[in-house]
């Protein structure tokens, strides 16, 4: 079933208290209470050993799985049970009062959720006294992406369709789509999966390039689609996929960071060799042009000549 970051976050939270009343609960009971799959719910359990009692850290969940039962093996030590309250420094408040603050105002967000969200804060504010004072000093804006973000989670909440206009890097180009919102994920950026009507496919579209949004009184119907494991990130090669290899100087040494390789070898003076994978290696052209001096494709050669072509293309358009 699809879910939006805000229901995953009440899930995860449920799932600390269940899981510390159920020790050594099933995998497979725990995904059937939560209504989730045991993939869902393994990658929620993959999220909460970096959990903590305070934004430093403190007391980690340490929580884990053999895939059939799953374990909590600091439960006591860490919450209710010692009696002793959660701390916070007074960095650690201004912080969370002011993070607070500025999700309340989020449009979209659902009533209920807004008035726990302002019930909760008013208590962190009495329990930090003078220390609550900076924090009503500073605030924090959410740009364009926050209210597209407020859009599509409304919108896969009440099944709705969207009307976006998107921007394509790849063909520099606005488009009009409609799509039936399928769940918000972040990996990096914030994306949403969706069913395209103009593509009449499975498409992913990045928020920050939604131009112009609208909720549509269509309901959404996407087709039944397997959702991918992202927990490896949003590009998966495959071991079928062409090899591509590049080099790069030191001013490139960041495509080693943003693209899965299979390997990154060291050249002098700070450069790096890195062999990677894509299903579409044409689509490095526009790697190889935004490197420009700091980088090129070394094979295979076809793609190297294909760069070279559309750089010196680009170059004639510069001088016309």
């Amino acid at each position: 079933m699809a879910t939006n970051a805000i229901d995953q976050t009440r899930r995860m939270l449920s799932l600390v208290t269940y899981l510390r009343e159920r020790p050594g609960a099933r995998v497979e009971d725990v995904a059937r209470a939560f209504g989730i799959t045991t993939d869902e719910l393994i990658s929620d359990l993959h999220v909460l050993p970096m959990c903590g009692t305070s934004f430093r850290g403190g007391d980690l969940l340490d929580i884990d799985t053999d895939g059939e039962r799953i374990w909590w093996h600091n439960a006591d030590a860490v919450g209710s049970s010692t009696g002793e309250p959660l701390r916070l420094a007074a960095d650690e408040a201004t912080a969370l009062l002011v993070a607070a603050r500025a999700v309340a105002t989020l449009p979209g967000l659902r009533e209920s959720d807004r008035e726990a969200l302002q019930r909760a804060t008013a208590k962190i504010e009495a329990a930090a006294g003078e220390s609550a004072g900076a924090s009503s000093r500073l605030s924090v804006s959410f740009e364009s992406e926050g209210g597209v973000f407020a859009d599509v989670d409304r919108a896969i909440a009440e099944r709705r369709r969207l009307w976006i206009r998107y921007y394509s890097p790849t063909r520099d180009t606005l488009t009009e789509r409609e799509i039936d919102p399928i769940r918000l994920f972040a990996v990096g950026h914030t994306y949403v999966e969706a069913w395209c009507r103009l593509s009449e496919a499975h498409r992913t579209f990045r928020l920050d390039r939604v131009a112009e949004i609208r909720l549509l009184d269509e309901p959404s119907d996407p087709p039944p689609v397997e959702l991918r494991d992202l927990s490896e990130g949003l590009v998966q090669p495959s071991a079928e996929d062409p090899q591509v290899v590049i080099e790069v100087g030191p001013g490139g040494r960041w495509v080693a960071e943003y693209y899965p390789h299979d390997s990154a070898e060291e050249l002098p003076e700070g450069g790096l060799r890195i062999t990677l994978r894509a299903p579409d290696p044409a689509s490095l052209r526009r790697l190889a042009l935004r490197l420009g001096r700091d980088g090129r494709i070394v094979s295979p050669s076809e793609l190297a000549d294909s760069a070279r072509e559309a750089a010196r293309a680009a170059l004639a358009a510069y001088g016309d």
